[in-house]
Order: structure tokens, then C-alpha cells, then sequence
């Protein structure tokens, strides 16, 4: 099985002081760095992806500190990044490409946001053939709101991680996926 590191946007943005900050996103991005770590001493693939949005949307703007990959999971000089403007990192992008020239079956999955670009990402890659495994305690989400009703970034993290467990990821620790 050849497997791939897939770190979706990991950037400043959802960080302290960035428009769309998250709920504990240092902490995720310290795991994701484990995991990033683990794969570059394996020498295995490793694909970055960064959100850059289109016109007239107030974040991730392009030549912005927010698009920036944060410092925990800096790309080196050839590690493929790919850049995308949906949630899917698929979609208009050549990353299924990419992974089919590496002969890529599984991903290894960790980033932002959980309940949107994680959630995108994997069910698209299952639906293209990958088997995946969501590192759980490398993402992370935000509070939102439906219906003037608050959910927890807890809540929302775990029923997303619960939901993609049902059919698409096996849902893991970074602890567990280094120990396996």
C-alpha cells in the first residue's frame, strides 16, 4: 500500500489574529507536524495544500499573511503543493493526477477546517478509489451556528469525524497512527 501525507490547509488564516480563527488550531498543528516529521524521516509523499480564494472573498486572499502554511508544517523545497480555491482539494486542481503518478492508494489526512475542507477532501478521495485515515487530533473546526442555535467546535469536530468513520476514514490519534 503507498500512502501520502495530504496536509490541507494548514495556514495562518485560522490562527490567532487570522479571519477565520479556529478552536485550538496550534494544537492540531503540532500534531500534524508529528505526523509530517514521521513521513519526511520514511521519506514518504508529502502533499501541502493551501487555500487561496477567488475575488472578492474576505479570506485567504492571495499575497496575504492568512494564505501563508503555517510555520508548523512549512513545505520544504520539493514537496508538492497544491493550491485550490473549493473545499474539494480535488476539484480543479491536480492533485488526483499527482497521487496516480505516485501510485498513491491510501492518504493520510490532517488540516483544516474539519467540518468543511477535511470532510470535502476525503469523501472526494474515497470516491476516486483512495482508502483514507483522518488523523483526528490534527484537524480542527470552529463553533458554528444553524437556526440561531450554537454548536461547540467540539460538537462539530467530533459528529464530522463521526460521520466519515461511518463509510469514507478510519478515524485515528496521531499517537495511535506513529505507534501503528
Amino acid at each position: 500500500m503507498n500512502k501520502a501525507l495530504l496536509l490541507i490547509d494548514i495556514q495562518k488564516e485560522y490562527f490567532e489574529n487570522g479571519a477565520l480563527e479556529l478552536v485550538n488550531p496550534i494544537d492540531a498543528s503540532e500534531n500534524a507536524k508529528k505526523l509530517l516529521e514521521h513521513f519526511r524521516k520514511e521519506n514518504g509523499i508529502i502533499v501541502h495544500v493551501q487555500h487561496i480564494s477567488g475575488e472578492g472573498v474576505p479570506f485567504f486572499v492571495s499575497r496575504t499573511k492568512g494564505v501563508e502554511i503555517h510555520e508548523n508544517v512549512k513545505p520544504l523545497v520539493g514537496e508538492k503543493v497544491i493550491t485550490k480555491q473549493f473545499p474539494n482539494s480535488f476539484r480543479d486542481t491536480d492533485l488526483l493526477e499527482y497521487l496516480q503518478s505516485k501510485e498513491i492508494t491510501h492518504l493520510v489526512i490532517a488540516g483544516m477546517m474539519t467540518h468543511m475542507c477535511i470532510d470535502a477532501g476525503t469523501r472526494a478521495a474515497v470516491d476516486f478509489g483512495f482508502e483514507c485515515t483522518v488523523i483526528g487530533d490534527a484537524c480542527a473546526t470552529m463553533d458554528l451556528q444553524i437556526n440561531g442555535q450554537g454548536i461547540k467546535a467540539a460538537d462539530v469536530h467530533n459528529a464530522f469525524l463521526a460521520a466519515l468513520e461511518f463509510f469514507y476514514a478510519k478515524i485515528t490519534t496521531t499517537k495511535d497512527y506513529l505507534l501503528s
